[in-house]
């Protein structure tokens, strides 16, 4: 049987793509190219030009392909956008997970693995964060995953559809041979935007805020890389195949770096020097984010293999300096 990956030609998605293939699974792919690209994946694997709000194209994916497993990748991100535009995120998000899961249950698909986000905590009341801690959204992007949280553990319950929820920290880096990497329109990623300085794209990267109570005045992240996240979904996989019960995780490497340190390390990578300029705190900006992965590396048996910041960035540099206009190249 195969795996049906909706968002497969996004960023995350289609690194995910790499490893499930290099386990030799089957993948099929669903995306609408809104934000992927097609020349991230390879072209001999069967692509689908299919929005996930498309309740008949999708049954027809899964009557057609046999679909054991959804992986779902297919929703906006950018938490800014989403204050702006949260219809956009509702109807996309929200409305998208209702018609998957409709088209799963009426065509008896009863694995889902989804790609949550770190943003359904909203203000950390704790540092380390884990998967106990409440959850209080602070944007509408954080609360379109939220709720499509609710509504996977809902239909769990009603309909038997197992369930691994993934909430990602800052997903960075590329695959190490530099194929494919991050390009999105407009960036908005600290990483890619700190290197666009140094590949002339821009003058300056802006640090939001130096004010902060961490060492250096700059807000804290927790920064996990690609292929790391990438190769979680298919340990989530391999769980429910195994008879795991349905759950949620957070994914992060549980260390912080400040955008100062970001920034220190990408001149080290680049070698070039990254010139800053100061800027105010922007609302909702929280001075530390950092994840306990423990519970994923125990239950998913998950082990993330990259925990140098430098080597995250150098991997991101190499997809970079090699596609400096993404896969406009």
């Amino acid at each position: 049987m195969a795996v049906l990956v909706c968002g497969g030609a996004g960023y995350i998605g289609s690194h995910t793509v790499r490893q499930l293939l290099a386990a030799g699974e089957q993948v099929i792919i669903a995306d609408n190219l809104s934000t992927g690209h097609r020349a991230a994946l390879s072209p001999d694997v069967k692509f689908y030009a299919c929005d996930i709000r498309d309740k008949d194209a999708l049954k027809k994916i899964f009557a057609a392909e046999k679909i054991e497993a959804v992986f779902h990748f297919a929703a906006f991100i950018e938490a800014g956008e989403s204050v702006i535009k949260p219809l956009k995120y509702f109807n996309n998000n929200v409305y998208g997970m209702q018609i998957l899961l409709e088209a799963m249950v009426e065509s008896g698909v009863d694995k889902i693995i989804f790609s949550s986000s770190a943003a359904v905590y909203g203000e950390p009341e704790r540092i380390p964060i884990d998967e106990r801690d409440a959850t209080f959204p602070v944007n509408p992007y954080g609360d379109s995953k939220l709720i499509m949280e609710m509504m996977i553990r809902r239909v769990n319950a009603a309909h038997g559809v197992k369930f691994v929820s993934l909430r990602y920290f800052n997903a960075s880096g590329a695959i190490e041979d530099g194929s494919i990497g991050e390009d999105h329109h407009p960036e908005t990623h600290l990483i890619p935007l700190i290197l666009q300085v140094p590949l002339g794209k821009r003058d300056h990267i802006t640090v939001f805020g130096t004010d902060y109570p961490t060492p250096d005045g700059t807000c804290i992240r927790d920064y996990i890389h690609v292929v790391d996240l990438a190769q979680a979904h298919l340990c989530a996989l391999n769980y429910l195949r195994n008879g795991g019960s349905s759950d949620f995780f957070n994914l992060g490497s549980g260390q912080g770096f400040s955008v100062r340190e970001i920034i220190d390390a990408a001149e080290k990578v680049t070698t070039r020097k990254i010139k800053t300029e100061l800027g105010d705190r922007r609302p909702g900006d929280p001075a530390r984010l950092i994840a306990s992965g423990a519970k994923a590396r125990k239950i998913l048996n998950w082990t993330p293999r990259f925990d140098d910041v430098e080597k995250i960035i150098a991997t991101a540099w190499n997809w970079h300096s090699t596609h400096p206009h993404g896969y406009g190249d």
